[in-house]
């Protein structure tokens, strides 16, 4: 009995010894003492920002990454913001991991600070800082503020949809535009059955991409494929500052005597997004057409002599034939060319 007793009081000991432990160790791991922010410097505080120097590397940052008191792989995001506004309006960068240096061209850099709102050619300030953090259990640290000023100037720029849709060759990516490097991109692109998946690059190659967290939410470097929501032609657009793409459906055909499907279905076209006009070549027979936005009358074009009018005549074809159809919704024009 004496033996079994020593027994439970080894056992008992060796509990309350193992359960110390986890509690030092919970303690610890929770113990905001042990947890050091990362330190940010910037090379400089005051930029010029110029179509000329768009190519150079304008900024450099380094970092002394942030300490948790114990290991764990850290995500680290710069946030760019407004003077004073609290990031109530942020432009996102995820640094790369294990870097501790990090530089921006002219291009990138004007672009980030567009995506905040500011007006071109003036001067404006804006505060930068990093956001590290682990998981969503555990809260982020952040940077002390630096700060800078900097004039933007307008341009466009572009995003490239390398997918499925064209067989993930990069060359022929459709492009979405930002007129004013605001973020936020348009473009249209017709995707087939079975082909909706693909990815946004800031350039045609593989060197930096958006990829998909869930359903209408991207992420810089990181994610999975994209995936449309539909086959068909749509309308994409990308604000690369909300993080966010949402999907409409965006088609233009020709409908009428002339077209291979008479009055009864139309002829979808296909958007020319780099030039912004839609195509399509077709063989047509003598007769009339009509261009219809969404396969619906609610939309619609007809005109003469080669002016479109909103709910205008139908628009004769005198001869059969294949043809280049151009419909330019910006100048109101369209072009039926006999090949």
């Amino acid at each position: 009995m004496k033996i079994l007793h020593y027994i439970g009081m080894i056992l008992t000991l060796f509990v309350v010894f193992q359960s110390c432990k986890k509690d030092e160790t919970q303690a610890r791991l929770s113990t905001e003492d042990a947890v050091k922010a990362a330190v940010l410097t910037l090379d400089k505080t005051s930029l010029t920002l110029s179509k000329e120097n768009a190519g150079d590397t304008v900024l450099h940052l380094s970092l002394v990454p942030a300490d948790f008191g114990f290991q764990a792989a850290v995500t680290n995001v710069l946030q760019f913001g407004l003077k004073g506004d609290n990031f109530k309006t942020v432009k996102e960068v995820v640094v790369p991991s294990g870097r501790m240096a990090i530089g921006f061209t002219g291009y990138e850099l004007n672009g980030y600070l567009l995506a905040l709102g500011v007006p071109t050619g003036e001067a404006s300030e804006f505060d930068i800082r990093l956001k590290s953090s682990i998981n969503a259990k555990i809260a982020a640290v952040y940077s002390v503020l630096s700060g800078f000023k900097a004039s933007p100037y307008a341009s466009t720029s572009y995003l490239y949809a390398i997918g499925a849709y064209e067989d993930w060759v990069e060359a022929n990516a459709e492009s979405l535009i930002s007129p004013t490097s605001n973020g936020i991109y348009t473009g249209i692109i017709n995707f087939p059955e079975g082909k909706l998946t693909f990815k946004l690059t800031p350039e045609r190659n593989w060197s930096n991409s958006y990829g998909e967290t869930e359903p209408g939410k991207i992420v810089y470097n990181g994610g999975q494929d994209i995936k449309a929501p539909r086959a068909g032609s749509l309308e994409l657009e990308v604000n690369t500052t909300a993080n966010t793409i949402s999907y409409k459906d965006h088609s233009w055909g020709i409908i009428g005597s002339a077209t291979p499907k008479g009055w009864d279905s139309d002829t979808d076209m296909k958007f020319d997004n780099t030039n912004q006009v839609w195509k399509l070549t077709v063989s047509l027979t003598a007769g009339e057409i009509k261009f219809r936005k969404n396969h619906d009358w609610g939309t619609n074009f007809g005109g003469a002599n080669g002016s479109l009018l909103a709910g205008g005549a139908n628009i004769a074809v005198a001869l059969a034939g294949t043809y280049d159809i151009v419909l330019d919704l910006n100048a109101n024009t369209y072009t039926l060319t006999k090949k």
